[in-house]
């Protein structure tokens, strides 16, 4: 009895919703999956990892170092330049995942380093 008193017109306008949401599911994931896959081979050169990992460490060691300019506590700094000293050993590691683990862990550490400055400087 329930289903008879749902009007057909609004079925009918919720199946095609439906068809409507999966024409736009089909699409949509066909077309990210071509983005994402010409993506991961841009990405996923060791180029790019190694300019932005160098320009990271860059940004690091300068912010690192006018922290201690403005604060005077030199703690934040050492534990930064431990991690930038793990991100530059990633650099010289296999492009094979392993680096992947070193720069992730090299980050983190700087990472501490930044927000104890940050700290440090309020």
């Amino acid at each position: 009895m329930t289903l008879l008193a749902i009007p057909t017109s609004r079925l009918d306008r919720a199946a095609m919703t439906l068809s409507g949401l999966c024409v736009v599911h089909c699409v949509a994931t066909a077309v990210l999956l071509a983005l994402v896959s010409a993506a991961g081979g841009i990405l996923g050169s060791p180029i790019i990892h190694e300019v932005g990992l160098t320009l990271a460490m860059m940004i690091g060691a300068f912010a690192l170092g006018r922290g201690i300019l403005e604060h005077g506590f030199m703690m934040p700094s050492g534990i930064g330049a431990l991690g930038l000293g793990v991100m530059a050993g990633a650099l010289s590691l296999p492009h094979n995942g392993t680096e992947a683990l070193y720069t992730v862990i090299g980050v983190m550490i700087l990472a501490l380093g930044h927000r104890l400055n940050a700290m440090a400087a309020e």
